[in-house]
C-alpha cells in the first residue's frame, strides 16, 4: 500500500508513513482555525458583520462533518491513500479561489467546500496509522501526527492574525492554499503505489458497515463524547476577537497569539504523553484534563488581560488533546475491519459538535452574558472528563 522498498524495517516505514501523512495533515490543520484570529479585518474589508462573520467556523466545520460518513467508507473501499490525494487537491483550488473571493457569501460557499475536502485528510490519515502500527504503539504513534498537525494548528491560529494585520486576509488564504499544494505533491510522491490499488465502493455495504458501528456501545459513547467536546471546547474560540476588541484589549494580533496557545498546549501535551499515561493512567488523565480545561474556562469567565488568556489557552489545549488523543485511540481499535468508517464517524460526531458550538456559545454570549457562559461551559468539560474516565478507566482487554 505505501510504496515502500523491501529492504525498510517496520519502525522506518512507520516513521516514513508518519512524516508524509504529518504534511497532510499541517497543511489541513492549518486552515481549521486560522480564519477565527482574522474575523475583525474580513469583517471590515468586506463590510460585514463581525458576529456573522464568526460563522464562517460553522461554514467550514458542518461540512467536514457531513462528509465524514462518505469519505471513511470511499477510503475503507477504493484506498485511504488514494481519496487522501483527491482530498488535498481540492482544498488546494478551494483555499485558491478564497483568497479571490469577492464578497462574503462567495467566501462562505468557498469556507464550505473547503471544509468537505479537508475532512478527509486527518481522518483518514490516522486510519492509515492505524492500519500500520499495533494498539500498544499506536497512542505514541498518534501522538507524533498530532505534533505535525498542532503545529499547523499553531501556525495558522497565532500568524494569520499577525499576517493579516500586515499584508491582508486573502495572503493568508494564499499561504494556506501553497501549503495544501505542497502536501498535495508529498502525499502523490510519496504514495506512488497505493494509487494503483483499491476496490469498489457499495452504498448498502457502506450503511451495514455503520449499524454495526453504532450498535457498539463503546462506539456511541466515544462519538457522544467528542460531540460534547467539540461544542464545549471550541464554540468558544471565534469570539475571542470580536471580545477582545469590545473591551478594547486589541484584535486579530492578540486573538491570534491567545488563540495559538491551545496548539503550544497540544503539543506539550505529545511530549509527555507517555509519562501522563504511566503516572496517572488513562482514567486519571481523563479526569485531570477535564478539570485541567474547567479551571482555565474560569479564567476566561474573569476577562483578564489578555496575556493571562494566552495562558489559559494553553491549559485548554492540553487538557484537550489528554481527552481527544485518548478518544482517537480507543476508537480506532473499535473495528479494525473498518477503522477508515469508525474513526470517519467519530470525527463526524466530532465536527457536528464544532459546526453547533459557535452557535450555542453565541446564543449564550448574547443572553446571559460571557462569565456565565463560560462558567457553565467549565461545569459541563468537567463532567465529561469525569464521565469519560468512569467509562474508560481501564483499556479495553485485547
Amino acid at each position: 500500500m505505501s510504496g515502500e522498498g523491501p529492504g525498510e524495517t517496520h519502525a522506518h516505514s512507520v516513521q516514513r508513513t508518519i512524516l508524509i501523512l504529518a504534511l497532510a495533515g499541517g497543511a489541513s490543520a492549518f486552515t481549521t482555525r486560522f480564519v477565527d484570529p482574522m474575523i475583525g479585518v474580513i469583517a471590515r474589508d468586506l463590510v460585514a458583520d463581525p458576529l456573522q462573520v464568526a460563522l464562517l467556523s460553522t461554514a467550514y466545520a458542518l461540512p467536514y462533518a457531513f462528509i465524514q460518513p462518505i469519505l471513511g467508507p470511499v477510503g475503507d473501499a477504493l484506498g485511504k491513500e488514494r481519496t487522501t490525494k483527491i482530498c488535498l487537491a481540492v482544498l488546494t483550488v478551494t483555499l485558491i479561489g478564497a483568497a479571490l473571493a469577492s464578497s462574503l457569501p462567495v467566501l462562505f460557499v468557498l469556507r464550505i467546500l473547503s471544509g468537505a475536502a479537508s475532512g478527509g485528510i486527518i481522518p483518514l490519515a490516522l486510519a492509515t496509522i492505524g492500519d500500520r502500527t499495533s494498539m500498544a504503539e499506536r497512542q505514541v504513534a498518534i501522538s507524533r501526527f498530532l505534533v505535525f498537525t498542532i503545529s499547523g494548528q499553531l501556525v495558522g491560529s497565532s500568524l494569520s492574525g499577525l499576517l493579516a494585520d500586515l499584508f491582508g486576509w486573502r495572503e493568508v488564504f494564499g499561504l494556506a492554499a501553497g501549503l495544501a499544494a505542497l502536501a498535495t505533491v508529498s502525499v502523490v510522491l510519496g504514495f506512488k503505489s497505493a494509487s494503483r490499488t483499491g476496490g469498489v465502493f457499495s452504498v448498502p455495504a457502506s450503511i451495514r458497515r455503520y449499524r454495526q458501528l453504532v450498535g457498539i456501545s463503546r462506539a456511541r459513547a466515544l462519538m457522544g463524547f467528542v460531540f460534547f467536546e467539540g461544542i464545549v471546547i471550541f464554540g468558544f474560540q471565534p469570539y475571542i476577537a470580536p471580545l477582545l476588541e469590545i473591551r478594547g484589549e486589541g484584535g486579530a494580533r492578540e486573538a491570534g497569539i491567545i488563540i495559538g496557545g491551545f496548539a503550544i498546549g497540544g503539543i506539550a501535551y505529545t511530549l509527555i504523553v507517555r509519562v501522563l499515561l504511566r503516572v496517572l493512567g488513562l482514567g486519571r488523565m481523563l479526569a485531570v484534563a477535564g478539570l485541567l480545561v474547567a479551571a482555565a474556562y474560569l479564567v476566561f469567565a474573569l476577562q483578564p488581560s489578555w496575556p493571562i488568556e494566552a495562558a489559559a489557552m494553553i491549559a485548554v489545549g492540553m487538557g484537550f488533546y489528554m481527552l481527544h488523543n485518548s478518544f482517537q485511540v480507543q476508537m480506532s481499535e473499535v473495528a479494525p475491519e473498518s477503522r477508515a468508517s469508525a474513526i470517519s464517524l467519530h470525527a463526524f460526531a466530532y465536527f457536528v459538535g464544532q459546526a453547533i458550538g459557535p452557535v450555542v456559545f453565541g446564543s449564550g454570549l448574547t443572553s446571559i452574558g460571557v462569565p456565565a457562559t463560560l462558567v457553565l461551559g467549565a461545569l459541563c468539560i468537567a463532567a465529561l472528563g469525569f464521565t469519560a474516565a468512569s467509562v474508560f478507566g481501564q483499556p479495553r482487554a485485547r
